[in-house]
């Protein structure tokens, strides 16, 4: 059983670690079989990934329920507060890779490989013009189309800006312990971001199939779809954890004075919106 020693608080032993653990491994298997041909291997990723989900639902709920039975202190609330700073940490270290590899490919291989500079043009790729956006020098002569920056992406822009607000007036209607509002304001915010998601789904359509952009488009298409396809998974996963807070909001999991289940999804989902302006500037409007 879960106890408390001296303000420490020591959780009670779980199966949930070693369940997640065995979901990891049946899918990196699963994955790593699938392409090397296997047959098998979409079924055990298939099956790692049920078991992952299982393993989910199972141990954040019994986390909710140790949470509203009030088994944790000040003590856990800081090393939850501490746990998500360092994994929002890490996922700005994540971003910034992709952010320096756009940098690098625009600002400084093109440059030195296109004819921009022209010692470095002659020594590396003489005679080659290359400007951004490009597929690369393999592929100078690749006809594709640039996604601009209006309209889809500034709509989007305005829809995570506007859901940041949003969040915000809930957190405010929480602290108030207005419920309605808290609630309202939540779904509000959910909405916005499953529409940013439908936008997003649209331009990968349009790119995909009216533009040539697609991950094959050289360096242009890859720093393209990985920064904003990665923000895209970012927001469907900020999107589910915003509808399950509602749903606990709803429920009346939270009071003023203890509610950082909603906080820490409310950082999560700051970042999202820091991220994706980002993106629309490095990737859209400084094309």
């Amino acid at each position: 059983m879960a106890a408390t020693h001296g303000g420490y608080y020591l959780p009670h032993g779980s199966h949930w670690p070693i369940t997640g653990s065995i979901a990891l491994f049946i899918l990196a298997v699963g994955t790593a079989s699938y392409f090397q041909g296997a047959g098998w291997g979409p079924w055990a990723m298939l099956l790692g990934f049920a078991i992952l989900i299982f393993m989910m639902f199972g141990w954040l709920g019994t986390v909710i329920s140790e949470s509203v039975a009030g088994a944790y202190n000040e003590q856990v609330d800081r090393s939850f507060r501490w746990g998500m700073s360092w994994f929002i940490f890490s996922e700005v270290m994540f971003f910034a890779a992709f952010f320096g590899a756009l940098y690098y490919a625009r600002v400084l291989s093109v440059p030195w490989l296109g004819g921009v500079d022209v010692e470095t043009n002659k020594l590396l790729w003489d005679g080659l013009s290359l400007n951004w956006p490009t597929a690369g020098p393999g592929h100078a002569d690749f006809e594709f189309e640039y996604m601009p920056a209006w309209p889809i992406p500034t709509i989007n822009t305005i829809l995570l800006l506007t859901s940041g607000v949003t969040i915000t007036i809930a957190h405010h209607a929480l602290k108030a312990a207005d419920r309605e509002k808290l609630v309202k304001w939540m779904w509000a915010t959910v909405g916005l971001g499953a529409t940013f998601l439908m936008f997003q789904a649209y331009e990968f359509y349009e790119a995909w199939h009216h533009m040539n952009l697609t991950m094959h488009t050289g360096v242009y298409g890859s720093t393209f779809f990985m920064l904003t396809g990665f923000h895209g998974f970012h927001v469907t996963i900020g999107t589910i954890m915003l509808i399950v807070i509602t749903l606990r909001c709803m429920k009346g999991h939270f009071t003023p004075e203890n509610h950082f289940g909603f906080e820490g999804v409310a950082w999560y989902w700051h970042f999202v919106d820091v991220v994706w302006l980002g993106l629309f500037i490095f990737v859209y409007v400084l094309i």
